[in-house]
């Protein structure tokens, strides 16, 4: 039987019930909706997986359908503090980042570097994607790498530990210690090759729509997942932008668009006003609220390492200035780089702050675009920018450690500055080799990706509208 994940009724209801929650959407009809949806045998949505494992009646489902409406129409107190429309954001925003002069384009070593740095970051976090906190700290202390130093190993792992804490089905077999061979597949790659596509073929002014045909027309459905694979779908039923993000999307405040938005930065260099722009026209293609903010913070930050001259307390100080500062997200971001800076003590010092931001976010589901940033800026913060340090320290923090290993890593090896700053360790299993499922760049080199990612930052006119042909990697083989 075939049960389609982060797209059954059924399993959407419940997770929208906790987004209405946290929205602060009329407590007493959530509740009555609540009550209706359990009186009539619905079941809880599922805590780690995507569905559930069976599905329900015919009635169930219509239920939830009428049920997902009826919540989706009632209206937020919190949307005066956290709109998604941009030029709301921007009047919430006082220290807004004003455009820079035009300065040199980052080189293509330390682009390549950002590229590697993601791969190496996401490649770390990928084993343990799903496992609460304290199975993947079990598991690096029972391998004798606590607090975590490298990549994970099945090696010398007890047997009953590994049944109690099983290594992420999808991951295991390429992200392990003893079976890397070059970068796998992941969303959190897949994304930033779209990123290129989309700039190559629409250039800067690209629209939300754009992003939309670009899904469609070299995306593979099953290559997306929650607010992604919502949207997606809302596409295909005839939904147009930017209402895909809202159709019966309880994701829709979950870190996908976060991970979206390196590319963002990338290409605009020192202008972190500029790259939030660019991707909040990317994200509020399946996000709101505070997913769209997580992308416009990630962007802003990477914009500002990728300029060079900034340290990563400076780079998180310029994502801050394109967040509403009274929304959860930047709340969420100023409390994690202060309790980083009360505890000192290297890698085992983290623990403490980890222990804090669980605490403090316990109500969000671990894949929240709230938790993550805040985990991810604190890792950074707490690692002065340090590359291992930093991807060590966001993904021994739990959550979504994939992703969040892939962020952290790309600010820290824009701020190392060339793939020769970066630890062999991290770089040589990857092997200069990127495995995807966007057409045209399975096999690509991470140095041609470099190359491919300068030529976007150039100076001088882009096309608004380029040819839809295939991209062919610049300075790679067609």
């Amino acid at each position: 039987m075939l049960r389609l994940t982060w797209v059954q009724p059924e399993d959407l209801l419940g997770h929208e019930l906790r987004q209405a929650a946290q929205d602060g959407r009329s407590p007493a009809t959530v509740a009555a909706v609540a009550a209706r949806w359990r009186a009539a045998g619905g079941p809880e949505a599922p805590d780690r997986a995507g569905s559930s494992a069976e599905p329900v009646s015919r009635y169930l489902r219509t239920l939830a359908e009428d049920l997902l409406d009826e919540l989706a129409e009632l209206p937020s107190p919190m949307a005066e503090a956290e709109p998604t429309d941009l030029e709301r954001i921007k009047a919430l925003c006082p220290d807004w980042p004003a455009a820079p002069a035009a300065g040199p384009p980052p080189s293509a070593a330390r682009l390549e570097a950002a590229w590697l740095g993601r791969a190496a970051g996401c490649l770390l976090g990928k084993p343990v994607e799903k496992l609460p906190l304290e199975g993947i700290r079990a598991l690096a202390r029972a391998t004798g790498d606590w607090p975590l130093t490298t990549f994970f190993t099945a090696r010398g792992l007890p047997a009953d530990l590994a049944a109690a804490h099983p290594w992420n089905r999808r991951s295991a077999g390429t992200s392990l210690a003893e079976n890397i061979d070059g970068m796998p597949e992941d969303d959190d790659l897949n994304f930033p090759l779209l990123g290129l596509l989309l700039l190559r073929r629409h250039g800067r002014s690209f629209t939300t729509a754009d992003v939309a045909r670009l899904w469609l027309d070299e995306l593979p459905a099953g290559r997306l997942f929650t607010a992604e694979r919502v949207a997606y779908r809302n596409l295909l039923s005839g939904v147009e932008p930017p209402h895909t993000a809202r159709h019966r999307n309880p994701f829709r405040e979950w870190i996908g668009a976060l991970i979206r938005a390196d590319v963002h930065g990338w290409t605009n260099p020192g202008d972190p006003g500029a790259a939030a722009e660019q991707a909040h026209r990317d994200a509020v293609l399946s996000h709101t609220g505070s997913g769209v903010h997580a992308a416009m913070f990630a962007a802003a930050v990477i914009a500002a390492a990728a300029g060079g001259g900034v340290d990563v307390h400076g780079c998180l100080r310029a994502g801050l200035a394109v967040v509403p500062p009274g929304s959860r997200l930047a709340r969420a971001v100023r409390h994690a780089v202060r309790l980083a800076g009360e505890h000192a003590g290297g890698a085992a010092g983290f623990e403490a702050v980890v222990d804090a931001l669980h605490t403090e976010h316990a109500r969000y589901h671990w894949v929240h675009a709230v938790p993550n940033t805040a985990l991810i800026a604190a890792a950074l913060t707490h690692a002065d920018g340090d590359f291992a340090g930093s991807v060590c320290r966001a993904v021994s923090g739990g959550w979504d450690t994939d992703s969040n290993g892939a962020t952290a890593g790309c600010v820290a090896a824009l701020l190392a500055g060339s793939p020769g700053a970066l630890p062999e360790r991290w770089t040589a299993p990857l092997k200069n080799r990127l495995a995807t499922s966007v057409a045209g760049f399975d096999g690509v080199g991470f140095d041609a990706l470099g190359r491919t990612t300068a030529h976007l930052c150039a100076p001088g006119p882009r096309p608004e509208r380029a040819p839809a042909a295939r991209t062919v990697l610049e300075g790679a083989p067609s």
